[in-house]
């Protein structure tokens, strides 16, 4: 584990090195202890996909103990000591099994041609690859309610876009390498588009407002263009 400043008021605590269902595991189980027991001074607790990072207030440290010269090495000591007790190999804490209809029609899969010419398969394999895997969100970020999912088939692996979009609709389903997102929101973006779903990913009037978790299992569900718009409308 390595910790390290971001900033005057950051920790970033690295607890793996590489993507995958092991870290998730136990970045989340470092955030389980963290929450537990909360530290003095810190505000925020952000996972990601190797790490944490704790946001703290600097004031509300010194008050709290820590020597001004030194507030980042007295908070990690505070960290290293709650962390020690961080399994090497901890279950992995299981969120929701989650279906998201996602319609695979050209109008919504721009660049569907472009990942089969560049993987070599059939249209209709690419989504059939796609949709029969099962993805694993590992964080939130990029902007409100924002997936990134591991899981996508390596076969189907893609490097990010040239050109990004100035504008990318809410639901379109990208991938870059073997991660896989939803667009929430409309926004600028550089995945490769394989389909959209209806499913709203982030609304204001709900609580929490994001429609995926960290720990969440998503399967997609092939729907028609008809389907799309009868769900858009409900």
């Amino acid at each position: 584990m390595r910790v390290a400043s971001l900033g005057d008021s950051a920790l970033v605590v690295e607890i793996g090195e590489t993507i995958g269902e092991a870290t998730h595991a136990r970045v989340q189980a470092a955030l389980h202890l963290l929450e537990a027991e909360p530290l003095p001074a810190v505000v925020e607790l952000v996972p990601a996909f190797t790490t944490v990072t704790l946001f703290y207030e600097p004031l509300r440290a010194v008050r709290a103990g820590a020597p001004p010269e030194n507030i980042p090495g007295w908070l990690e000591g505070a960290v290293r000591k709650r962390l020690a007790r961080l399994p090497v190999n901890p279950p992995a804490r299981r969120g929701r099994a989650v279906e998201i209809p996602v319609c695979y029609d050209p109008e919504f899969a721009p660049d569907l041609p472009e990942i089969a010419r560049h993987t070599g398969l059939s249209p209709e394999e690419v989504v059939r690859r796609h949709h029969e895997s099962a993805y694993l969100v590992h964080l939130l970020g990029f902007a409100p309610g924002f997936p990134y999912m591991g899981g996508t088939p390596p076969e189907l692996a893609l490097p990010r876009r040239a050109v990004p979009r100035a504008n990318v609709p809410a639901g379109s389903v990208g991938i870059i390498g073997t991660l896989c997102c939803i667009y929430p929101v409309e926004t600028p973006g550089g995945w490769n588009l394989v389909g959209r779903t209806p499913q709203r990913l982030f609304n204001l009037a709900e609580d929490p407002p994001a429609f995926l978790h960290p720990g969440d299992r998503v399967r997609f569900r092939p729907i028609t263009r008809e389907e799309f718009a009868q769900l858009s409308a409900a």
